[in-house]
């Protein structure tokens, strides 16, 4: 008996996300903004680093709800840690302000929400971040991957840390809207 792809791919989608949703972060509270958590985590000191330049701490403590891709501290570092630094450096902060934005979604994507947009989108989903381009998602085997413009692609390595406005999904690569 064949079983068509929609059907697997339902059942694959179906699983991950019940694997996917027990990977709660103990740092992460889910009362407080992703502004205020991000600091209190080991994890993602560059990346608040980076908010903190580019002054968005406000918009990601009071506005909401964003889904945030947020590259770990591993991710950035394999990116180039003197380039994120000369970023963060930077008198001009638009290249910084434009890839962070480029890993924030409007809205609340949880991971079963993200697997039944691939499920409808026959494996793939796209996504337009705030920064206004597009981001594409896929399965691998049972990882949820991300594809930038670029060719560049990050892998949900945590989902699902619920804030009061919104959520992260950590990703161990740092996704680009441009080359850069």
């Amino acid at each position: 008996m064949k079983f068509p792809f929609k059907t697997i791919l339902l059942g694959l989608c179906f699983a991950l996300s019940l694997t996917i949703s027990g990977q709660e972060s103990t740092i992460i509270s889910d009362t407080k903004s992703t502004a205020e958590n991000t600091p209190n985590s080991n994890k993602y000191k560059i990346l608040f680093e980076a908010v903190k330049a580019t002054q968005m701490e406000a918009i990601l403590n009071e506005s909401g709800p964003f889904t945030i891709f947020a590259p770990s501290d591993a991710a950035f570092e394999r990116f180039s840690n003197k380039k994120i630094q000369d970023l963060i450096d930077s008198e001009d902060k638009r290249k910084l302000k434009s890839l962070l934005s480029y890993h924030i979604v409007a809205g609340h994507l949880s991971a079963s929400k993200i697997l039944r947009a691939m499920c409808k989108g026959n494996g793939k989903a796209s996504f337009t971040t705030i920064q206004g381009k597009k981001l594409v998602a896929h399965m691998d085997g049972v990882n949820i991957v991300l594809t930038d413009p670029t060719g560049n692609t990050a892998r949900i390595t945590v989902a699902d840390m619920n804030q009061k406005n919104g959520i992260i999904h950590e990703i161990d690569s740092v996704i680009l809207p441009s080359r850069m």
